[in-house]
């Protein structure tokens, strides 16, 4: 890939003989894209048939795939509070790695976003430190405690995304309905972590043959559809709109499915590692393979792919969740939930591609345009007066995941050594490049 680097964001770059890739429009054809400044100026397929005027930068994309940056729309980022396991800094580096432009952070901090001045923090330390952009989900009750609800309207004036109580459900109908109305009266998006606390309290991985082998304590599938049914009957009498997080059973999509043919606004997203991954991943008491909810049968994770290839799954999220060591190589019980996801989303995404159960646009629609519309963000298209946020990726470009080799502070992925296809070559935030993938490196 030949490159010319533009001087500065001020500066006029031509991207050519790109494949470009927008799902808002449907487009996939061979063409050019330029940027100026910040923004997308004018892209198609007979930009600069005569060739590019002088004092423009050049980036000779050669046949590659450029479509608009990636939008994660769930990441657990760590700051503040636990910076030893990621930085704001940190995660911004894996996610231009991985094409994601955008990241939706969660408040499960500490302190817990759930105050104005925690928005802004986040802001600032974004502006400060991260070369992609990060917008904070906050808390849909204080302290994550599920019983009060916080400031919704000043949160929103404030910078905040969404309402999530991050990697737990709100277990009181009373306050999830409460949540869900008071939500309404400003268009704000409900996140809802889908696992009902009783029937997950002391669980390990799920429930199965496997669990009973290695001894650990199983948590049932109707742990998930249980309190997605419940929060869509609160739907139902509120209005609004409601999202959730994150599925990993077949009857959560068939749950979610039944839903959205009755006219209901819901959502839902799925994390790599439940259409990658099934609960064997967890065997030999793996820690790396524990998650919330937990990697499920090979049926479920089969009901995955079909989700996303139906569009009952309307968004892919990384759900990156890093940990250190000391909270990860412990006995399975006591080892902490999550994997680092933002550098391996897109590559993970792309097996479905290549195995022919998605179309590359769908896919990519799932990680731009959808989550970009569910959050109110100005991204996700590759249109004349976007945002100049891209992403320049090999489809086909064969390697192997390598756990070390990761951006992310953390290191627990239970990928390591995966050969995947599909590689990204160049990032692109607000028209600077802010990855470029090396091959001799």
């Amino acid at each position: 890939m030949n490159a010319k680097p533009a001087e500065s964001a001020t500066d006029r770059v031509a991207y050519v003989n790109a494949r470009l890739l927008d799902p808002a429009s449907g487009l996939d054809a061979p063409g050019a894209l330029l940027t100026e400044g910040r923004e997308i100026a004018d892209l198609g397929p007979a930009l600069f048939a005569d060739g590019v005027p002088e004092g423009i930068a050049v980036i000779d994309c050669e046949g590659h795939c450029l479509a608009p940056g990636l939008v994660d729309m769930r990441a657990h980022l760590r700051e503040p509070g636990a910076e030893h396991k990621e930085t704001l800094a940190t995660a911004s580096h894996a996610a231009a790695a991985g094409g994601v432009t955008s990241i939706v952070c969660m408040p499960n901090t500490d302190p817990v976003i759930d105050q104005i001045a925690l928005i802004e923090f986040i802001a600032r330390r974004a502006r400060e430190t991260s070369v992609v952009k990060i917008y904070p989900a906050a808390a849909i009750t204080r302290g994550l405690g599920g019983e009060e609800l916080t400031e919704m309207a000043m949160l929103l004036e404030a910078g905040a995304v969404a309402f999530t109580d991050a990697d737990r459900a709100v277990a009181d109908s009373r306050v999830m309905l409460r949540a869900l109305s008071y939500a309404r009266a400003f268009d704000a998006l409900i996140m809802q972590h889908p696992e009902d606390a009783m029937l997950t309290r002391g669980g390990d991985m799920n429930d199965g043959e496997l669990a009973t082998r290695l001894g650990l304590t199983g948590i049932p599938n109707a742990a998930e559809p249980i309190i997605i049914e419940r929060d869509l009957r609160l739907l139902a009498m509120t209005g609004g709109r409601y999202h959730v997080a994150h599925l990993s059973t077949a009857d959560a999509v068939a749950v979610v499915r039944g839903a959205k043919d009755r006219g209901l606004n819901v959502t839902c997203a799925v994390a790599p590692h439940h259409f990658a991954l099934n609960d064997t991943a967890a065997d030999d008491y793996r820690t790396f393979a524990k998650v919330s909810p937990p990697l499920r049968a090979e049926d479920d994770r089969r009901a995955m792919v079909d989700g996303l290839a139906s569009g009952t799954i309307d968004v892919i999220c990384s759900d990156h969740a890093p940990h250190d060591q000391d909270s990860k190589r412990l006995p399975f019980a006591q080892a902490a939930n999550g994997i680092v996801g933002l550098e391996t989303m897109l590559p993970l995404a792309l097996e479905m591609v290549h195995n022919g159960d998605v179309a590359l646009l769908d896919l990519l629609r799932a990680m731009t345009v959808t989550p970009a519309n569910l959050i109110g963000l100005p991204a996700g298209r590759l249109a004349a007066g976007a945002p100049a946020d891209l992403v320049l990726f090999d489809l086909d470009r064969p390697w192997r995941i390598d756990a070390n080799a990761l951006r992310s502070k953390s290191k627990n992925s239970p990928f390591d050594g995966r050969p995947v296809q599909g590689r990204v070559l160049r990032t692109v935030v607000r028209g600077n490049t802010v990855f470029e993938f090396d091959a001799q490196g």
